[in-house]
């Protein structure tokens, strides 16, 4: 009976410390996603620069070549194109994507879609130049985030694993 107690206990314990890790990885892959998009919008302004290809074919490729939760955004925006302009195709990717990107982080990313198919090449530029410092600020309060709360969770998560664990002995 009393190792059964200690099982119980020590399962709690893991359990508390599996939910404060889980909790903590939600400012990683903020700060991975962010990282990834801009690393997408470079490709992007890129391709628009050099290659005058279309972009739904620019998105095509981004979506393949970026990590999935990132590529979601392009693949999904070029599903859209089909039926609508660009710049609504593109607000209404970001929204539906599912990514670590917070509220703010979405704004950022919609004002992309301003511009976005409807000038020439010079004005599509600039205003991935203007998401890309935009998210740079983003992408910096998200490490500071990051760095704060990460640890905080998984400590928190453990401690109070311990605390019910000693609380029911």
């Amino acid at each position: 009976m009393q190792i059964l107690k200690y099982i119980i206990l020590f399962l709690i314990l893991v359990c508390c410390s599996l939910i404060g890790r889980y909790l903590s990885k939600k400012y990683v892959i903020r700060v991975k996603d962010l990282e990834e998009m801009k690393n997408a919008l470079n490709i992007f302004k890129s391709k628009v620069k050099f290659t005058y290809e279309p972009i739904p074919e620019i998105f095509k490729e981004i979506s393949q070549n970026v990590n999935h939760n990132v590529g979601q955004v392009f693949a999904l925006s070029r599903e859209k194109m089909k039926d609508m302009t660009a710049n609504i195709a593109w607000e209404e990717a970001v929204e539906e994507s599912i990514n670590g990107f917070s509220k703010e982080d979405k704004y950022v990313l919609k004002t992309l879609s301003k511009l976005l198919g409807q000038t020439d090449i010079e004005g599509q530029i600039s205003q991935i130049e203007i998401t890309e410092k935009f998210l740079d600020s983003q992408l910096k309060e998200a490490q500071k985030e990051r760095e704060k709360n990460e640890k905080l969770y998984s400590k928190l998560g453990t401690t109070i694993g311990l605390a019910i664990a000693i609380i029911l002995c």
